[in-house]
């Protein structure tokens, strides 16, 4: 077994740092990554998406002892300028960002290829013509479709049951060609199922917790019977820091990051509300539910390349994860980010 030793965090040294890059910083796990890069001695040069009020996204949730080592860039990884910019000078880019939610690639598939295929091909382009050191790519879980064989390997078919994962799909079989046509220095990260503080309602944790944390005892949900592999975001975000640190051996590589660990949606809902101490009843809307082919039903991760290769293991339970998410949901001020009463595709 090869493993690396990261470095010790330190906060102390703002021009001496390493400069890495990251797309999509302003999101549920980019910034949670920023974060864990900082603690781990690192300078990010940050990107999140352009917008007329200059809003950083969740980067503005971040301490001032990590933001000021954190250079916020607004962009469109859909841009190749931007994307250039980003990475000039980084000896590591991290590419998280993406258009990520399931329901509305049905209804926008073309702006999921845009933003999931051509932003992924603006950062190769810009690494082959920059030098830069390390590409980590951000794949999902959800290129796997539902589970043939379980848990889920690498080498398991690669399934497109929605437009969003044909996406992604398409996004790593570009990276994949980049590495072996031009020899490019990637590595493919698959995260299963993160969750945490922060993260979207339109993921199934975040929507329980806030209609809980809401005052709501009779929740709408979709299916309950799917699994899967909940990874919370610390975790995660240690992931993508080993695979971005790790030797020469994670090169052209793909690596599942998950708990190992699987649950169905109907007994996470039973195991939130027991750590938040209440009791619930499910009501079930149509309008949650996806495509019955395009339903991934099954969901659990083998992770063993990864541990293997960069000594990486997930160290917060489920139920420790779910106490520190609705912990943080429950705070009036972050709860307010959310319109709790409103279904958002």
């Amino acid at each position: 077994m090869t493993q690396t030793t990261l470095p010790t965090p330190s906060l102390d040294t703002p021009t001496s740092r390493e400069l890495v890059a990251v797309t999509g910083a302003d999101g549920f796990i980019g910034s949670h990554l920023v974060e864990e890069l900082v603690r781990g001695g690192k300078r990010v040069r940050a990107m999140a998406i352009y917008n007329s009020l200059g809003s950083w996204g969740w980067l503005e949730q971040l301490p001032s002892e990590v933001l000021q080592h954190v250079e916020v860039q607004l962009g469109d990884v859909r841009d190749p300028g931007s994307v250039r910019a980003l990475m000039q000078g980084a000896s590591t880019v991290y590419h998280l960002a993406a258009l990520i939610a399931i329901p509305y690639s049905y209804v926008a598939p073309r702006s999921y290829v845009e933003t999931n295929v051509i932003g992924t091909l603006n950062v190769l382009e810009a690494a082959r013509d920059l030098g830069t050191g390390r590409v980590v790519h951000t794949s999902t879980s959800e290129v796997y479709g539902t589970a043939r064989t379980v848990p889920i390997h690498e080498t398991h078919p690669l399934q497109g049951q929605s437009p969003y994962s044909a996406t992604k799909i398409g996004a790593d079989k570009l990276v994949e060609s980049y590495h072996l046509s031009f020899e490019l220095p990637v590595v493919t990260l698959r995260p299963f199922n993160t969750y945490g503080p922060r993260q979207s309602a339109r993921a199934v944790i975040p929507t329980i917790i806030s209609q809980i944390a809401a005052g709501e005892r009779d929740l709408r949900l979709g299916a309950l019977d799917p699994v899967r592999d909940f990874n919370y975001v610390a975790d995660t975000a240690r992931a993508f820091r080993a695979v971005g640190e790790a030797g020469p051996q994670v090169l052209g590589q793909t690596y599942n990051a998950g708990s190992g660990r699987e649950i169905t949606v109907g007994d996470t809902v039973r195991l939130i509300a027991q750590v938040m101490g209440v009791d619930v009843t499910v009501r079930q809307q149509d309008e949650r539910l996806r495509p019955e082919k395009s339903e991934v039903m099954r969901l659990l991760a083998d992770s063993q390349a990864l541990t293997a290769d960069t000594g990486w293991r997930p160290q917060v339970s489920l139920e420790e994860g779910l106490k520190r998410t609705a912990e943080w949901f429950t705070q009036p001020g972050n709860l307010a980010y959310y319109k709790v009463g409103q279904y958002t595709v």
